[in-house]
């Protein structure tokens, strides 16, 4: 368990995180749980950026489970290919697919463990639909969330199943879901991965990573 000083200082960031993006959201565009599943599948070694103008196009032409199962496996790959690993990522969709269609109805389990069990989705990806699609409390570890997990000290280590239940006990369960976003936004931003912008940011006096640089 984390001590007092660990769980003041989570609380300090979290502040200063909320105060500086109001209005976090999914970086990932899309308007049903289904989307959102798939979306999320892709977004795997990809951008999110990338995965949105690859959906655009994509979502007009797949509307439900069985539109992917309906094309062949080359055609997925090829509607999908700009996302990288395409056929891994099209045999999984199209796994994930069958078994909406065989056990759930073509819908969208919202309870966590069911999602697990969908092919192509591990923890993060049922942590981002079940956050949001379902608000039921989840921490997605993403890359992002992964990096300044360590960055900032919450953490030292490369597991996401260790980070995530790490941030579980330093942070509100209300503030899980918008956790995510909200070191995402911030590595986007100013804790970019290759160039960080620390002079200017505003956790800098928090920041364990960045003072122990200044030594």
């Amino acid at each position: 368990m984390p001590n007092k000083r660990e769980i003041k200082t989570a609380s300090e960031i979290l502040k200063r995180l909320k105060a500086a993006y109001p209005k976090v959201q999914p970086a990932l565009e899309y308007s049903t749980a289904f989307q959102l599943l798939i979306s999320t599948i892709l977004s795997a070694q990809c951008t999110d950026e990338r995965v949105n103008i690859v959906t655009k196009t994509l979502f007009k032409k797949y509307k439900k489970p069985q539109d992917y199962l309906n094309v062949s496996q080359k055609e997925l790959e090829k509607d999908i290919f700009s996302t990288g690993f395409y056929r891994q990522k099209a045999k999984n969709i199209r796994a994930c697919c069958s078994m909406l269609i065989e056990k759930y109805d073509s819908k969208v389990p919202s309870d966590f463990e069911k999602l697990v069990e969908l092919p192509g989705v591990g923890r993060k990806t049922a942590s981002v639909v079940a956050g949001n699609a379902f608000n039921i409390p989840a921490i997605a570890v993403d890359t992002h969330v992964k990096r300044l997990s360590n960055i900032l000290g919450f953490i030292v280590s490369g597991s996401p199943e260790k980070i995530e239940a790490k941030l579980k006990e330093l942070f509100p369960v209300d503030d899980w879901i918008n956790l995510s976003h909200w070191l995402a936004t911030h590595g986007r931003k100013i804790c970019i991965a290759r160039r960080p912008k620390c002079e200017e940011c505003f956790l800098n006096d928090l920041c364990p990573t960045f003072n122990n640089g200044k030594n």
